[in-house]
């Protein structure tokens, strides 16, 4: 298998992707207890605050861009290539994604649908050139 820097930017958000879960489990830890939070959750919990709602909530979006990403990534390794645009789009796209997950959890709603359009674009850039290498 070829080997391409964008594997690292892909592998770089892969491993921040999976670390989002953290600070939302965490919170619930302190506010319903280690046990009760390995439970299943109750009708009778209390709420989780805003910001740990909305953490929660990047980190399914994270999730639900990577499925996305990771395969087109994944296919210009498979074909060999990688350029200029598509090692730009992949690091654009693991700032963007980062960016989201911050703003999204202080709750800042315009640039954080501002920062997911940026991701779409980079990976759409990606995308764009598969489908251009496949013709």
């Amino acid at each position: 298998m070829n080997t391409i820097p964008e594997l690292y930017w892909l592998a770089l958000i892969a491993l921040a992707t999976l670390l989002m879960w953290m600070p939302h489990i965490f919170e619930s830890f302190i506010r319903r207890g280690i046990f009760p939070t390995m439970g299943n959750p109750s009708p009778s919990d209390p709420p989780p605050p805003a910001w740990a709602y909305r953490s929660k909530l990047a980190h399914l979006n994270g999730i639900d861009n990577l499925v996305v990403f990771a395969p087109l990534v994944l296919s210009l390794t498979t074909i060999g290539i990688s350029n200029g645009t598509t090692l730009l789009a992949a690091k654009v796209y693991v700032l963007a994604r980062l960016g989201h997950y911050v703003v999204y959890t202080m709750g800042i709603p315009v640039l954080r649908t501002v920062l997911f359009l940026i991701g779409v674009g980079a990976t759409v850039a990606i995308g764009l050139v598969v489908l251009g290498a496949a013709v």
